[in-house]
Order: C-alpha cells, then structure tokens, then sequence
C-alpha cells in the first residue's frame, strides 16, 4: 500500500522506466522516447495512473524541482539525465504534455501488444514477476528449496488468494505474447526466473502445469 504522504509515488515509478533505456530522457516535443511510451502503453490498463503522474509533475513543476520543500522526495528519484542544454524540468514538462494528450483520449489496453523493456514486463506482469522472482531466483533450488515442486508449495501458502489468481492469469497471457521458444526464455527471464525448469520438461509445459497448480489450488480453496 502507498503511504498517504507520498508525494511524487507515481512518478517515481514513470521515471523508472527511463533506467533500461539509459537513465536519459528521449522524448520530443512530437513523440514519446521508448520509456514514455513504455509507460503509456502499461497506463493504458490504468489510465488514473497517468492523471496521478501527471498531477504530480505539476505539483513538483508548481513548487520547483530544487525547493528545500520537496528535496527529500527528489532525492529519492532515480536520476535521469536531460539532453544536453535541456533542463530536467522541460524535460518533465514535454513528458507532461504527453499525459496530457494520452488523458484527453486513452487509447484501449492492447493485450496483444508485447512489452518492449523489462520495466513494462514487471509493471504488466507484476504477479508472475513476484512468483518468478522471489521463489526461482539464482540458485534457490540449491540454498532455500530441494524441488520446484517445494517452491511452488511455498508460495502457495505463503501468497494472498488474490496474488495466486492474478499469477495464473498473467501465466496465460505470457505464453500467448511469445509463441517461439526464445521469446518465452527472453520474457521469463526479464520477469525474474533464473532457473531451469525440471529436467524432462520444456519452459512452456512447465509454466502450463504451474498454472494448472495455481488454478487447482484455487479452485479448491473456495470449495
């Protein structure tokens, strides 16, 4: 949950998909660079979260970006590096136009549009990025679990109903945007997974029998 107090929390998270790119701003005055356009294809789910974003870059643009009032939540922003001769703040101010021009007619989630940088692969998938990340990390199956199976278990009894239904949702959707084989090793890894599947079964097969797992587990926690 956000605290109540934090002031830029949205645009923390826009300015984050800048870091993939090469922590620079790319935008023109007639086109969003790849992080913006990034983000206004994640917001196009969740257009509120473009107002906010836009809200907030009014609120640090009204105050001033180097105001001893907000100094602290800046400090807290990844930095970003302007063009050369260009300020941080026309910098935010063409980003803001941007919003602007998305808010004023929000184009429908494309669904079958693939993300193009690993932020819009956690922003969109941000469940199977917690599954993938938290329990298949680098050498989990020699430090913390003894199976794939036991990690499974433990995130079953350790995550929110909630969570389990929208990681086998997103398992769906993920094999549906990579049809090749590389495209679904390419997507799994940028979501966290840094483990082999068991021996014996493909990537695909065993993000399929997961899902039946979490759809099973559900499926029997209502009954």
């Amino acid at each position: 949950m956000t605290p109540v107090d934090d002031r830029f929390h949205e645009l923390r998270r826009l300015l984050r998909a800048y870091e993939q790119p090469g922590y620079a701003f790319d935008d023109t005055v007639e086109a969003p660079g790849v992080a913006l356009s990034a983000y206004l294809r994640t917001t196009a789910f969740a257009p509120e979260r473009a107002a906010a974003a836009a809200r907030e870059i009014q609120d640090l643009l009204t105050v001033g970006l180097f105001s001893d009032e907000v100094a602290d939540d800046v400090e807290l922003f990844p930095h970003i590096r302007p063009p050369q001769g260009v300020s941080v703040e026309e910098c935010l101010r063409v980003v803001l136009q941007h919003l602007e021009r998305f808010l004023a007619a929000p184009p429908p989630p494309r669904t079958s549009v693939r993300p193009e940088i690993a932020w819009e692969w956690r922003e969109r998938f941000p469940a199977l990025a917690h599954f993938l990340g938290a329990y298949f990390y680098q050498d989990s199956l020699k430090l913390e679990y003894e199976s794939h199976e036991e990690a499974v278990d433990d995130y079953l009894s350790g995550e929110s109903t909630e969570d389990i239904r929208k990681a086998a949702s997103e398992i769906g959707e993920v094999l549906d945007l990579n049809p090749s084989a590389d495209e679904l090793a390419e997507a799994a890894a940028t979501l966290g997974l840094n483990e082999p599947p068991p021996t014996g079964l493909s990537l695909r097969q065993w993000l399929i029998n997961i899902q039946g797992v979490l759809t099973h587990h559900l499926r029997d926690s209502v009954s």
